[in-house]
Order: C-alpha cells, then sequence, then structure tokens
C-alpha cells in the first residue's frame, strides 16, 4: 500500500511540474534555451565590457536600443546606418546615459545596399579601434503588401539590402577574425526567417536566405571555435520597422506604425539579445505568445503550424486592408484568454 501511495504522488508530482511548466511556457517571452541562459547563465555585464562593437542599422528601433544597452556596458561602439544626424543623435544620448567617451564612439555612415564600401567601412573601423569582436547584422527593411500587388523591384531591394548586403559587410569581417581565431557575428534575422505569413512575403524570402546562409556559415567555421555565429530572430517588437516597410512600390513606404502597445518593448527585446550574445547562443527566438508558440510548431510539428498560419494569415491580411496593425488582434485574443 505504501508503495501504491508512493508511486501515486509521484504521479501527482510530474503532473504537476508539467502544469507549472505549461503555464510558465504560456508567460515566455523567449525560447526555452535562452531563458534558460537569462536564469542560469552568464551576465553580458560580465562577458560584453571591453569589447569593439559594430551595430549596422543603429539609427533607429532595435538597433538603436542596442547601442543604448551597449554604452552602459563600457564597449568601443561603431554606430552603422545611411541617416548621420540619427547616428549622431544616438552617440549624443550614449555618452549622456551611458559610461562612455567621445573616443569610444565612431558613427560610420554605411549603405548596406553599396557593397562596394564595405571594405572601406571595415579597415576604418580597424584604423581607429584595432580590432572588432562583435558585428551585429542588423540593417534591413520589411514589407507590407499582396504579392499581386507588389513590384519585383520591391523583392530586388529586399533581397539586396536584407540579405546581399549583410552577407558582403560579413564576408569583410571575417578574414579579420579569422586572423585572430575570434569573434562573434551576430545577424537580427525574425521569427519570420523560420516561419512564412502573407503581406510580407519577400521580407520572409530574404530571412529564410539570412538564416540558411548564416546556419551554413557556422558549418564552415567549425574549425575555429571561437568565431561564434548567431542568429537573433525576434517577432513583433515596438520599433519603425512598420513604418518604414516597403509597400507595392519600391518608392512607397507605409508612413505609420500604428498602435504597437501588444508588442514586445525594445529594451526588453535587445536585453535578451544581450544574453543572447553573453552565451554565445546559436539561435534564439524573441517573441511573446502567441508567435512564439507558433514557431515551436513549424519547427516540430510543420503539419499543424501549417493549419493555424493559414487561419492567423487570413486574419492578418484583414487587418491590413482596415488600416489596423497586421498582427493585434493576436496578441489581444491570447492575453485576453491569459490574463
Amino acid at each position: 500500500m505504501n508503495w501504491e501511495l508512493l508511486l501515486w504522488l509521484l504521479v501527482l508530482c510530474a503532473l504537476l511540474l508539467l502544469l507549472v511548466q505549461l503555464l510558465r511556457f504560456l508567460r515566455a517571452d523567449g525560447d526555452l534555451t535562452l531563458l534558460w541562459a537569462e536564469w542560469q547563465g552568464r551576465r553580458p555585464e560580465w562577458e560584453l565590457t571591453d569589447m569593439v562593437v559594430w551595430v549596422t542599422g543603429a539609427s533607429s528601433g532595435i538597433g538603436e536600443e542596442l547601442a543604448y544597452q551597449l554604452s552602459k556596458l563600457g564597449v568601443s561602439l561603431v554606430l552603422s546606418a545611411r541617416r548621420v544626424h540619427e547616428l549622431e543623435r544616438v552617440k549624443r544620448r550614449c555618452l549622456e546615459n551611458g559610461n562612455l567617451k567621445e573616443k569610444d564612439i565612431l558613427v560610420l555612415p554605411l549603405d548596406l545596399t553599396d557593397t562596394g564600401s564595405h571594405e572601406a567601412a571595415t579597415k576604418a573601423v580597424l584604423q581607429e579601434f584595432g580590432r572588432i569582436d562583435i558585428l551585429v547584422n542588423n540593417g534591413g527593411m520589411s514589407q507590407r503588401s499582396l504579392c499581386m500587388d507588389t513590384s519585383l523591384d520591391v523583392y530586388r531591394k529586399l533581397i539586396e539590402l536584407n540579405y546581399l548586403g549583410t552577407v558582403s559587410l560579413t564576408k569583410c569581417v571575417l578574414p579579420h577574425m579569422i586572423e585572430r581565431k575570434q569573434g562573434k557575428i551576430v545577424t537580427v534575422n525574425s521569427i519570420l526567417g523560420i516561419i512564412s505569413v502573407p503581406l510580407s512575403i519577400g521580407y520572409c524570402a530574404s530571412k529564410h536566405a539570412l538564416r540558411g546562409f548564416f546556419n551554413g556559415l557556422r558549418t564552415e567555421l567549425a574549425t575555429y571555435p571561437g568565431i561564434i555565429v548567431s542568429n537573433i530572430c525576434p517577432g513583433p517588437v515596438q520599433s519603425n520597422i512598420v513604418e518604414n516597410s516597403l509597400t507595392g512600390e519600391v518608392t512607397k513606404t507605409i508612413g505609420n506604425n500604428g498602435d504597437q502597445s501588444h508588442k514586445m518593448t525594445t529594451s526588453r527585446c535587445v536585453r535578451l539579445m544581450l544574453i543572447s550574445m553573453a552565451n554565445d547562443l546559436k539561435e534564439v527566438w524573441i517573441s511573446e505568445q502567441p508567435f512564439l508558440l507558433v514557431t515551436y510548431l513549424w519547427q516540430y510539428m510543420p503539419t499543424w503550424a501549417w493549419w493555424i498560419t493559414n487561419k492567423m494569415g487570413k486574419k492578418r491580411i484583414e487587418n491590413f486592408k482596415s488600416g489596423v496593425d497586421a498582427d493585434s488582434s493576436y496578441f489581444k485574443i491570447f492575453k485576453t484568454k491569459h490574463d
């Protein structure tokens, strides 16, 4: 009788543990490996200090917030984007709120589509700081338009900017890291580099290409264990990415962000990125529910994922046509059910 009671207690404990983990997952905003690293892993404040970090797309959104948080860690910063005045604004705020001096920040204007300029830009960074410890490939652009309404030039620009521009800059920095046998190549990809959704299929294609390239590059660099290649895959985050998204024509953008209150804060996303960098994680998913769950389904149960994505995709198109944020209703429905 005692053994039977003990067995039932063990089963009950296992069920309770499963229930607790399920509830934690429903509240999770990152993949399980990432959240474990946040709890038990190395701290960015320990691992990233004194490094030289080059951030592209640093004039707004995730790149801007990354610059602010890195400035508090005592790194040397290289800030790149096309808009020089915005980079100077970011630099001033880093100096005001961070632990850096003027000499610790280099503003380096860069157009990712101008691949012929990338070698000179890399040399400028090396001349200024002598090394590049971390390259953060963050520059890029999104898209909001249906395939039949979209010019081929839009898809061409997305591939040239998001994919080829990032690959070009990486190829310029990589020989330096190979020579030193160390470095981190961190690419801000997207959840849409894993799943695919309507209205952003050109963006999805560019991000899928990036994921494939850097996963392959990681295998080519297996003989250099000191060089870490990381894919960061955020879901919807509060930023200007929707406002700057291309529409059906390459000369037109959305022009406004709409309501972003349902999206993850940029500061939380960047904090999880820094934890990933400090712990040398190869790929991380940063997203609130339900997109985190859908990403797991795409990875492990693709048949179910297709069915769910088709349902969600119809609502996404309806939202877009009615003038609201394409993803807003998913968050509101999920949070209503679990609050």
